[in-house]
C-alpha cells in the first residue's frame, strides 16, 4: 500500500455536478376520474401504463376500465393513464393490511390456528375477535370468511391483486374509521398474520362525506400535477357539475383540458341551445371539448387517445383530429342538418360519410380554436417555461443581468422553437399580428418565429434591482392543417 502525504496537497481538484434538469410536463398524461371504490381518498390516484394492470384492479364492468379500454385501443397507443378516485358517495373507513409475501400467503400458517384472535377498533368503538378457528380453510378467502363469523360492525377481505387483507367499516362518512389490530388477552393473536397490526399494515384511511364533482376534481389537482386531460367516468352528470368542473379547468393556474361527452340528441338540433355543448360554447372555454356520441358515453376517452400519442420532441409528429378514427366507437350516420347543427356548437363526432369512411369531425374546444393547437401551445408554453427555468437553475455561475445574459436566454427560447418547428407545431409564414422589436405586420417569419429582447440599458432600475430580466417577446407562427379543400376543373373539348 502507497503511503505518504496526499496529493490534494500539491493538485487539489474538486467535482462539481450540475442538478438534473427539471423535466417537462407530459401532455399525453390523462386522468379519468370515477367513483368505483378501488382507490380510497388517502391514495386518490394511480398510474396505469396497459389496460391489463385497470381490469385486475377495476373489473371489466367498471366505468373506469371502459373509458381506460376506449383510451389505450388507440393506433398508436398512448403510454399511460391515471385513474383518480371521486367519493360521488360518502367513503366507508379501511384499514389495508400489510403486502402478504408468497411464504406469507401460506395456507399451512392459517390452518395451524384454532382459536384466533384479535382486538380492532371500528368507528372509534372497540371490538373484540375471538374464537376464529382456520383449521379447515383452504385459501385466503376462507380466512376471511372466517374471521367475518366473528367480527361486526366491518368486514375483512382478501385482495388477491394487493396481495392483503382488508377491514372495512359497515358505516360511511367521516365518522367511519377502522384502527389497527392487536393481540387480545386470550387466544392466538392473528392480527400479525393477516397484517392488520401498526408493524405491517398502513396508515388507517377514515371515511368522508359525499363530494361534489368539481371537489373531487380540486383533490386529484392537488395530489397531482402530472395530468393534463381529463375525463369523468360517469354517464349521467348533472350539467352543473359539468359546467362547475370545466370553469375549474378553465381559470386554473396549471394548464389542463376537460373532455365531455354528450348523448343529448337535442345537441343535433341547432335550434336547441340547452344542451352542454351549446352551453360550454356560450362561455367561450379554451379548454374544454365536448363530442357527441349516441354509443358511447365515454367517447371522448378514444378522441384522448389519438392526440395523446403525439411526441412533441420527434419530427413532423404533430397532428390534426380530424379525419382519425376512433377504435371501439360506433359512427353516427347524420344528416347535413344534424352534422351542421353539431359544428355550429362545436361539437365534435366521429360521424360515417358516404364513401363509406368514418372520421372525428371536427376536433375543436368548446371556443372554436382546434384541440391540436391548444394542445401543441400548452406544450410550447410549458417546454419555454421549462428550458429557461433549467437555463437559471443548471447554470454553474449566475445568468448576468447584460445584454449578454439576456441573449442566453433569447438564445434558449429560439432552440425550444426549433423544435417546435422540427415537430409541425410552427412553420414560416406571413405575420399578421401587431409587431414588435424589428417585426412588423406582413412581414415573413422566414424561421416560424421572431424573438426579441430589448437592450438592458433600457431596463427600469426598480426591475433591474429586483434583479427581473428584461421582457423577451415572441412571436410564433402556426403550421396549422388543412381540413378541406376546393378544386375546380375546367373541361376544353
Amino acid at each position: 500500500m502507497a503511503k505518504g502525504l496526499s496529493v490534494s496537497n500539491v493538485v487539489n481538484v474538486t467535482l462539481n455536478m450540475s442538478p438534473m434538469a427539471a423535466p417537462r410536463r407530459n401532455f399525453g398524461a390523462l386522468l379519468i376520474a370515477g367513483a368505483s371504490p378501488v382507490i380510497d381518498i388517502a391514495e386518490r390516484i394511480r398510474r396505469y401504463t396497459a389496460i391489463d394492470g385497470i381490469a385486475q384492479d377495476f373489473g371489466t364492468d367498471a366505468p373506469e376500465y371502459k373509458a381506460a379500454s376506449l383510451f389505450f385501443s388507440q393506433a398508436p397507443r398512448p403510454a399511460e393513464v391515471y385513474i383518480g378516485r371521486w367519493a360521488r358517495v360518502a367513503t366507508a373507513g379501511v384499514l389495508h393490511g400489510g403486502v402478504r409475501s408468497v411464504a406469507q400467503q401460506e395456507i399451512g400458517a392459517f390452518t395451524a390456528v384454532t382459536a384466533g384472535s384479535f382486538k380492532i377498533a371500528v368507528d372509534g368503538a372497540p371490538k373484540t375477535v375471538s374464537g376464529v378457528d382456520l383449521s379447515a380453510v383452504t385459501n385466503l378467502n376462507g380466512v376471511a370468511t372466517a374471521v367475518n363469523a366473528k367480527l361486526t360492525g366491518a368486514v375483512i377481505t382478501w385482495d388477491s391483486a394487493s396481495n392483503r387483507f382488508d377491514v372495512t367499516s359497515a358505516t360511511s362518512g367521516v365518522s367511519s374509521k377502522i384502527g389497527y389490530g392487536s393481540a387480545h388477552s386470550t387466544g392466538t393473536d392473528i392480527s400479525g398474520l393477516l397484517g392488520l397490526d401498526s408493524a405491517h399494515a398502513s396508515v388507517p384511511v377514515d371515511g368522508a362525506d359525499a363530494e361534489a364533482l368539481i371537489d373531487g376534481v380540486r383533490a386529484l389537482a392537488d395530489v397531482s400535477s402530472e395530468w393534463y386531460g381529463l375525463l369523468i367516468a360517469a354517464g349521467d352528470l348533472p350539467d352543473n357539475d359539468i359546467l362547475a368542473t370545466a370553469e375549474f379547468i378553465e381559470v386554473t393556474g396549471h394548464s389542463r383540458i376537460f373532455g365531455v361527452t354528450t348523448q343529448d340528441s337535442r345537441s343535433l338540433d341547432a335550434s336547441y341551445a340547452l344542451d352542454i355543448g351549446s352551453r360550454i360554447k356560450a362561455l367561450n372555454y379554451r379548454n374544454t371539448f365536448v363530442q357527441y356520441s349516441s354509443s358511447s358515453p365515454f367517447a371522448a376517452a378514444s378522441l384522448y387517445g389519438r392526440a395523446f400519442t403525439v411526441d412533441f420532441t420527434g419530427n413532423r409528429t404533430t397532428i390534426t383530429l380530424k379525419f382519425k378514427q376512433e377504435p371501439g366507437i360506433v359512427a353516427e350516420s347524420l344528416t347535413e342538418s344534424q352534422a351542421a347543427a353539431l359544428h355550429s356548437k362545436n361539437i365534435n363526432v366521429f360521424v360515417r360519410y358516404a364513401n363509406d369512411t368514418a372520421i372525428i369531425q371536427e376536433g375543436v374546444m368548446a371556443n372554436g380554436y382546434f384541440f391540436d393547437e391548444v394542445h401543441g401551445t400548452d406544450w410550447l408554453k410549458d417546454a419555454v417555461q421549462t428550458d429557461v427555468f433549467n437555463l437559471l437553475y443548471q447554470s454553474t455561475t449566475k445568468i448576468p443581468q447584460t445584454d449578454e445574459g439576456t441573449h442566453r436566454i433569447v438564445t434558449t427560447i429560439e432552440t425550444t422553437l426549433v423544435q417546435a418547428v422540427n415537430n409541425g407545431l410552427v412553420a414560416p409564414g406571413v405575420w399578421l399580428a401587431d409587431g414588435f422589436g424589428q417585426l412588423r405586420t406582413g412581414d415573413t417569419l422566414a424561421k416560424g418565429f421572431y424573438v426579441y429582447a430589448p437592450p438592458v440599458s433600457t431596463q427600469a432600475q426598480a426591475d433591474r434591482e429586483a434583479r427581473k430580466s428584461v421582457p423577451i417577446q415572441v412571436a410564433a407562427k402556426l403550421a396549422g392543417a388543412i381540413h378541406s379543400t376546393n378544386v375546380m376543373i375546367n373541361i376544353n373539348r
